[in-house]
């Protein structure tokens, strides 16, 4: 008897072990069938040239289509005991569980505290559980590839053009607006408090977290109009590098808050010492970050050139690896591998061969695709599949204020004292655009469904949730629009200089040429061109084959080493630039007619 109740025990086992497999088989494909469909719409939108809606509403769409046919619309199936055990612990409670039943031992794993009212959720549908991604998912899988093609695909002529404004809006700017959402959030709190609304502990510290994570933009949508229009490429610069650098700002910001724990009995008071730690710790870790992932780009030598497959895997393992370094470290991934992938794009990317450079760009250009649009249909899904929603209208309408004057206190404040000491002014219908174009997405996502433990955790997340909904639909559809009655250029060259003029140019039928060929470092940021020389004069014939030989940079006493540190690569591409310049000037010179030039350049190729 006992050797036939053990052969159905373990007969039941597999039998739920074969069924969990087949739940998770279909959980899979539900999200791969998501991602098929919202391609298929994606370019039946392009093909009617359709713009009203991205494709990341039209993901949280689907996302929130399938979530109300698993929420409504499946059957429960559950292998939970109706009636859980009662046991009382002297202790806080454990990660494993070793449970005897009649001599036999079963290990359970803790999932979380849940109260009395969430029991029926947990017991109604496990599919509706499983399809609850945890959120180090999102983090060590999904992010990286979304993060680092931000960094990678920079184009660094405009990007470093603007980068004191970008630099300014990014830090100076989260902080603002996560410190006006947090106080404003805070002044809800107590409302909700007096009214009866607040049925739980949140305190200052919840609120300075909500405006922290709050205050990463993630305008995809609103870029990929811009890029699909060709906007005006300064707005696009200051668009797109606020959005990337303010990303990794806000997640070190919130960090930085949940690290802020006074002494003493009342640990959320105001604390002088505490604050100031929580200041240290901002910068350790943006610094840290930043010069892990500087360093980790830079020592990424890929000398595989005869064999591009294997170049390519080595590149792009050693780029994911940036990411999980830093936060195996203790420092943050995101900013990691932002610094990596911009410092890859400017070293590494000159040395890869030719097939490689293609394949590198291709890869992470589509897995930046998948994972930003699985993202969002997991959004949509979760509205009706997350089990810890807390709706509280007044929380959700406060947040909305709050964000919209916190971005307000962003945008006009620092443009105008940019502008007082920028060439090129930040236009009042860029500002206009740029507070239009605040949208939430990604990142905020994320960092609120890390963690939900708590009653205001799970109250913030259902906020977030709601927002990225309306951002990305209200103001990523109305994109267009806006850009049409802000009259912003559209149709702009982004390789295209505007309106060149002066003794730099010289039009020989139809031909323009430029001799200024620092142009990017004339026109940038003046951090950007102090950096500038010693870059092109020695960490770029160090470490890639570009730029003038250290033999004429270095003084003459370094011979030896500067001969042992160039290759003979960039000795030829050094004479080359030479040859080419002098032909150009000559040129010049002489009056030559545009066709002659041609033909010297098309010669010298």
């Amino acid at each position: 008897m006992k050797a036939e109740d053990d052969g159905m025990e373990e007969l039941a086992t597999e039998k739920e072990a074969e069924e969990s497999h087949r739940q998770d088989s279909v959980n899979l494909l539900t999200f791969i069938l998501l991602l098929t469909l919202t391609i298929l719409t994606i370019w039946l939108f392009k093909h009617r040239r359709v713009r009203f809606l991205h494709e990341t509403g039209l993901a949280m769409i689907y996302g929130l289509l399938v979530g109300v046919i698993l929420r409504y619309g499946i059957p429960a199936t559950s292998y939970h005991n109706k009636t859980p055990p009662s046991c009382s612990l002297k202790e806080g409670p454990v990660s494993t569980l070793l449970l005897n039943v009649s001599g036999k031992f079963f290990e359970y794993t803790l999932k979380g505290e849940i109260n009395s009212r969430e029991i029926h959720n947990v017991e109604q549908n496990d599919m509706l559980r499983k399809v609850t991604f945890d959120p180090e998912v999102f983090f060590n899988i999904l992010l990286p590839p979304i993060i680092f093609h931000a960094g990678y695909s920079l184009k660094k002529r405009h990007f470093f053009r603007n980068l004191g404004s970008i630099i300014t809006y990014a830090f100076l700017g989260t902080a603002i607006s996560c410190f006006v959402i947090g106080n404003l959030m805070y002044g809800v709190v107590k409302l909700m408090q007096v009214v009866g609304q607040l049925t739980d502990k949140f305190y200052y510290t919840d609120c300075l977290f909500f405006g922290a994570i709050i205050s990463a933009t993630d305008p995809v949508t609103v870029l990929a109009i811009f890029n699909e229009l060709h906007a005006d490429v300064d707005l696009y610069a200051l668009l797109f590098g606020e959005s990337v650098m303010n990303d990794a700002v806000a997640i070190v910001l919130s960090s930085s808050i949940v690290a802020y724990q006074p002494s003493g009995a009342n640990t959320h008071m105001f604390d002088a010492s505490a604050f100031f730690k929580s200041v240290g710790v901002f910068l350790g870790i943006f610094s840290g970050s930043f010069a892990m992932g500087a360093v980790t780009g830079v020592v990424t030598f890929t000398k595989l050139h005869c064999f591009p497959l294997l170049e390519t895997a080595l590149f792009f393992l050693m780029s994911w690896s940036t990411f999980l370094l830093a936060e195996a470290c203790g420092f943050t991934g995101v900013v990691a591998v932002l610094f990596c992938g911009i410092t890859q794009a400017h070293y590494t990317y000159n040395n890869l061969s030719e097939e490689s450079t293609k394949r590198t760009k291709q890869l992470f250009e589509v897995l930046h695709f998948l994972a930003e649009n699985f993202i969002f249909s997991y959004m949509g899904l979760a509205l009706f599949t997350f089990q810890n929603h807390i709706f509280s209208p007044i929380f959700i309408v406060g947040a909305f204020i709050a964000i919209f004057i916190g971005r307000a206190s962003n945008i006009y404040p620092l443009s105008f004292l940019l502008n007082l000491g920028r060439r090129h002014k930040i236009k009042g219908n860029f500002q206009h655009m740029m507070m239009f174009a605040g949208l939430r997405g990604a990142m905020a996502f994320a960092l609120a469904i890390r963690d939900t433990a708590t009653y205001a955790r799970q109250m913030m997340f259902t906020t977030t949730l709601l927002i990225v909904f309306f951002t990305v639909w209200v103001f990523g559809g109305g994109t267009t629009p806006m850009l049409s009655w802000l009259h912003i250029r559209v149709g702009v060259d982004p390789d295209q200089d505007p309106q060149p003029s002066g003794d730099n140019f010289q039009v020989l039928h139809g031909v323009s040429i430029s001799l200024t060929l620092n142009k990017t470092k004339q026109e940038s940021a003046w951090l950007f061109r102090l950096w500038y020389t010693f870059d092109h004069n020695y960490l770029k014939p160090i470490l890639t084959h570009s730029g003038p030989p250290l033999t004429t940079t270095l003084p003459s006493c370094c011979g030896p080493l500067a001969r042992c540190l160039t290759s003979p690569q960039a000795y030829e591409c050094f004479h080359v630039g030479l040859i080419l310049f002098a032909s150009l000037f000559t040129a010049f010179q002489s009056r030559l007619r545009g066709a002659d030039i041609l033909q010297s350049l098309n010669f010298l190729v």
